[in-house]
């Protein structure tokens, strides 16, 4: 592994994919791979912001600060807490990526895990264990959402 990655094992997070209620099986697991501390910053500064260092930092010459940037926030809580593992029906309407796209989803500067769109998709419980403010991200697409610790999420677009 290059210095780009921790392994997996290492991550100080690993526990939210090692959840017993949210198990997430070994071929998903090796497709996780949180960035160091160097790597995240690099995708942070490149996708989301060279100024701010966390979604409430926010502000002017940020993308993700403009408010025609986002819809109107719609529930995650709800489908997280429920039984069914599938995304929100509007998360999947909106993003139509490929399976294979690579995914960023950046907790903040210096906390990102590069995985998979299908791997999100099947584990996007396990990721929002923590939920202040992260951001999915695919570098080849505009479309991004954020998680809010409201228990809602919003859709938009990478200016």
């Amino acid at each position: 592994m290059s210095d780009t990655y921790i392994p997996l094992e290492q991550y100080k997070r690993k526990w939210i994919f090692n959840h017993k209620d949210l198990p997430v099986t070994d071929e998903d697991k090796a497709l996780i791979m949180p960035l160091s501390q160097k790597a995240s910053m690099e995708v942070w500064n490149k996708w989301i912001s060279n100024k701010s260092s966390c979604a409430e930092q926010f502000g002017k010459g940020d993308w993700a600060a403009k408010q025609d940037a986002w819809a109107l926030p719609e529930p995650w809580q709800s489908a997280w807490d429920s039984e069914d593992p599938a995304l929100p029906e509007p998360i999947a309407e909106h993003i139509k990526w490929q399976d294979a796209a690579k995914v960023y989803f950046c907790y903040e500067k210096y906390q990102v895990i590069e995985t998979r769109w299908d791997v999100f998709v099947r584990n996007w419980k396990c990721f929002l264990f923590f939920d202040d403010g992260p951001l999915l991200i695919s570098p080849k697409q505009k479309q991004a959402i954020m998680f809010l610790q409201s228990g809602e999420y919003q859709l938009g677009a990478r200016g």
